[in-house]
């Protein structure tokens, strides 16, 4: 295997669309993942699966557009291995399929629509090391458009998972049902009950954001006391005004409140004073498992041809 392996993944989600184009390489410490490029359309699928259960015609036109820009940027790349993943807006869309096969059919582009739980095993992928602590518990949390994927770790062992439908496009639509948030406050309580200490880890642009206005340094962690503070601060402006005092794109200035809301709600329940962010999330995930596949058919591969050659000695010595 080349010592740099091109990958690439796209994440098809409530909010964005995005494309992450990578290098892998097997280092003595572990894989070494380099980002090459990364792009971001926010298209906003989920204002239409979550309010009118279908894709409309104008965002799926704007989403094949953004795929067939896609597939020139990954032609031009020339990866070994391109992986396409929607979540919740065309899980919940009742017109989802259809949009995939469009997509298929004009850019080249098979789409995977996977659920909550095949969500939350590529997210997995970006392992952070207090998933491994064997001295506190680790909750996973990641917010996106349509629904929120948590899991509980302890000793590096996943103790339990699962997916919920609160997202921040569901939120800011007023689409979130309260027997969701009950469900999950009760799930949270039940599942680190007796596992202090229980450090979050988050993930999601929501999350990325709010560490940086905390002014986070990778590698470290923020409260939940001061995620709050930052919320409540960005809460006091107007849409403008947020996007202009806190640099904020307008497609983030207005999700990032009900995001914050969630990561709170999601580290009380859960007993967490502390946050981890990596800035990692699905796509990355992504690269990762598209990686893995490769190592195990080139070892399947290999494996073969060292049958077919014993098999070909055998043969000539007849």
């Amino acid at each position: 295997m080349d010592s740099m392996t091109k990958y690439a993944a796209i994440d098809i989600g409530s909010n964005a669309v995005r494309l992450l184009l990578a290098m892998v390489s097997e280092e003595e410490f572990g894989l070494r993942v380099k980002k090459i490029s990364w792009m971001r359309m926010p298209i906003r699928l989920g204002e239409d699966a979550f309010l009118r259960g279908m894709i409309s015609d104008e965002r799926a036109c704007k989403l094949t557009k953004t795929m067939e820009g896609f597939a020139k940027l990954i032609d031009a790349y020339q990866p070994v291995a391109v992986k396409a993943c929607a979540t919740s807006a065309m899980r919940s869309a009742g017109n989802g399929r259809q949009v995939c096969r469009r997509i298929r059919e004009q850019a080249g582009i098979d789409i995977e629509i996977i659920n909550g739980r095949q969500e939350a095993r590529y997210l997995f992928q970006n392992r952070h090391k207090i998933m491994t602590s064997s001295e506190k518990a680790a909750l996973f949390v990641d917010v996106g458009g349509g629904s929120t994927e948590i899991t509980l770790f302890c000793d590096g062992r996943v103790q339990a998972s699962r997916s919920f439908n609160l997202g921040t496009i569901r939120l800011l639509n007023n689409r979130a049902r309260q027997q969701d948030w009950d469900l999950m406050k009760s799930w949270l309580k039940k599942i680190t009950r007796g596992r202090e200490p229980v450090e979050a880890i988050g993930s999601g642009g929501n999350i990325n954001k709010l560490f940086k206005l905390a002014k986070g340094r990778p590698g470290t962690w923020v409260s939940r006391k001061k995620i709050k503070k930052i919320r409540d601060e960005l809460a006091d402006y107007a849409l403008e005004e947020r996007m202009k005092r806190f640099n904020l794109k307008p497609d983030r200035a207005d999700v990032i409140i009900p995001g914050a809301r969630i990561y709170i709600k999601a580290m009380i329940w859960g007993r967490c004073e502390k946050i981890h962010v990596p800035m990692q999330g699905l796509a990355d995930g992504m690269i990762r498992v598209l990686h893995d596949q490769r190592v195990k058919s080139m070892d399947g591969q290999i494996h073969a041809s060292a049958i077919e050659a014993a098999q070909y000695k055998a043969i000539s010595h007849i």
